[in-house]
Formats: C-alpha cells, structure tokens, sequence
C-alpha cells in the first residue's frame, strides 16, 4: 500500500508528521512532497529538526519540482493522497488544475483516477474564493477535512488534538480499520 503525503506551507505542520506515523504504523509506503514553504513551516512550528524527522517517516521523498516522478503519473499504483495541512495556495491549485508542481500534479492525478485525496485545508477565516474552491474539489471527488479539534473527546493536549486529525485523515483512505478514536456515548454522560 503507498500513499502520496503532500505538505504545504500552511500552519499546522504537525499535523504532516502525525499522518505519517499513523501511515508508517500501517505499514504503507510514504511518498513525501514538501511545498518551498513546508521545510520553514516546520522548523517555526515544532523545531530545526521536524523536517529530517518527516523524511525519515517516508519511504521516498521527491522535490516539489518533480513533475516526472512516479507519482505524477496516474500509472503509478497509490491508495490515495492526504495533504496535511493544505494552504489555499495549493486548494486553489487543484481545484483548478494548475499542476504547476509536484504536489498538486499528484493532487490532480489522484482525482483523475478516482482515487482518495484528503485535504487539510487550513485557513481561518475563509474567504469566499476559499470556499468555492472547497466546493470545486468537492465536486470532483476530494474530501475537505478541516483540522478541527473533536471537543468531544476532550482532548488533554494539542498532540492528542493533532494525532485524532491525523488518523481521520488517513481512515478517508480507506486502508485499514479505524484508526481515529471514536464517539461513544456513556450512560453517564460523559464520551469514553
């Protein structure tokens, strides 16, 4: 099983490293493409070392000027693609096509074939250009997964937050059982 991992230079860098444990603990092939601004994104957010530690999680890493990879054709066999996070820039390109580099080639390949692309659009507030495009992308097949807490499950901490984004982000692809911790209701009240 491989999957295409696409990280922009939006906030919430993160949440790029926790899909990629919750990948790698599946046993999937990652293949890793970093936007110019995800590298600095990364190091802002959680520190010098967060981009070597990404790679590490990846089966391959590709340059994001790369458009003759294996990855940007739709000969080559992925389960799907999670860009996390995913910056309007990169929303905007897909929903119009503009495979102007790697990431969004493999973008517009995955909703080519059919295949799962999970977008971690990250914004607040959202424009109406935003929305639109999210609209766009919809239609053609991608699934928006705003990264959102999910308070119900009071989380105790940003990485608890991030981890339960991660594994929704990779349950859309289909590939396993669950991986997110769900809502169960108790008889007291309180989620489990």
């Amino acid at each position: 099983m491989r999957v295409v991992l696409g990280v922009s230079g939006a906030s919430g860098a993160a949440l790029a490293l926790d899909c990629a444990a919750v990948l790698n603990r599946l046993g999937a092939e990652v293949d890793l493409v970093l936007s110019v601004m995800a590298g600095r994104t990364l190091a802002e957010e959680i520190g010098p070392g967060a981009e070597a530690a990404l790679c590490a999680l990846a089966t391959r890493v590709h340059p994001i000027g790369d458009l003759g990879a294996a990855i940007a054709s739709g000969s080559c066999p992925v389960a799907g693609m999670i860009v996390a996070p995913c910056s309007m820039r990169s929303l905007a390109a897909i929903a119009h096509g503009l495979d102007d580099n790697l990431l969004t080639r493999a973008a517009g390949v995955q909703l080519k074939e059919r295949r799962p692309l999970v977008l971690l659009a990250r914004e607040a507030p959202l424009t109406l250009a935003h929305l639109k495009n999210m609209q766009a992308v919809t239609v053609m097949g991608a699934a928006i997964l705003p990264p959102v807490p999910a308070f119900y499950l009071r989380p105790q901490s940003l990485a608890e937050v991030t981890a339960q984004i991660a594994a929704r982000a990779v349950d859309l692809l289909h590939l396993a059982p669950p991986q997110a911790r769900a809502w169960t209701p108790d008889p007291h009240g309180d989620p489990k």
